[in-house]
């Protein structure tokens, strides 16, 4: 039998204990609104997927900044960790499906013109992109990027380093591919979002590539191995 015992919090701050001092979770829980606010039910989850993924892209942006002035190994870790938040962003997306699209209008309406456009993290990430070409290009050097592709075990830690770039450039990619499925599933495919924006425009968006050089070389390679893109 497992015993729970109890201790005197000892950090200074509100709650109970030392777990909702540190963590803060009286401010935490009190930015939903409460049944009584609510214009309708499932505001508590729409809030609950937004306000998380805020929490998780803030980590993917203090990782991110954190990686444009680390080491490499390092940084691999920092791009790893970014990675990682966007997939949670990412699957996230599935619980607002979890609603029906009448319900999802019914929540959107108190949106205002809010906007996914609008969101702090994805907006502090992309401005955080630039400073990761450039650390990146200072890496490298005058070695080229079908160079390092073709010769990747001599040069293992850039090869590292692209693939990580890669993975986060992806993994953005596929929020926004994820993010388009969803909100045509709610609300359709050709009507106009919450602050104006075509469904079509962000459809046009899927093309966007952080790193379009770690993209391009793909084909580079495929031509010097003699074969035609899939």
């Amino acid at each position: 039998m497992l015993w729970r015992v109890a201790l005197d919090a000892i950090l200074p701050g509100r709650g109970a204990s030392d777990y909702e001092r540190y963590l803060r979770t009286d401010e935490l829980l009190a930015l939903q609104k409460t049944p009584e606010e609510m214009n309708h039910r499932d505001e508590l989850l729409f809030t609950t997927v937004h306000q998380s993924s805020e929490l998780w892209l803030k980590l993917a942006s203090f990782e991110v900044e954190e990686a444009t002035v680390a080491g490499v190994d390092a940084a691999l870790r920092c791009l790893a960790r970014a990675a990682m938040c966007i997939t949670f962003v990412t699957d996230a997306l599935a619980m607002l499906e979890r609603m029906s699209p009448w319900e999802f209008h019914a929540v959107r309406s108190q949106l205002g013109h809010g906007a996914g456009f609008d969101s702090p993290g994805f907006r502090r990430l992309h401005a955080l992109s630039p400073a990761l070409r450039k650390r990146f290009a200072e890496e490298l050097g005058e070695l080229t990027l079908v160079d390092l592709y073709l010769h990747g075990r001599e040069h293992e830690r850039l090869y590292q380093l692209a693939e990580a770039l890669f993975e986060l450039d992806e993994r953005v990619v596929n929020w926004r591919q994820r993010h388009v499925l969803m909100v045509e599933r709610m609300i359709g495919r050709g009507v106009i979002g919450t602050k104006g924006t075509p469904v079509e425009l962000l459809r046009e968006l899927l093309d966007d590539r952080w790193f379009p050089e770690l993209w391009d070389v793909r084909d580079e390679l495929t031509a010097i191995a003699g074969t035609s893109p899939a």
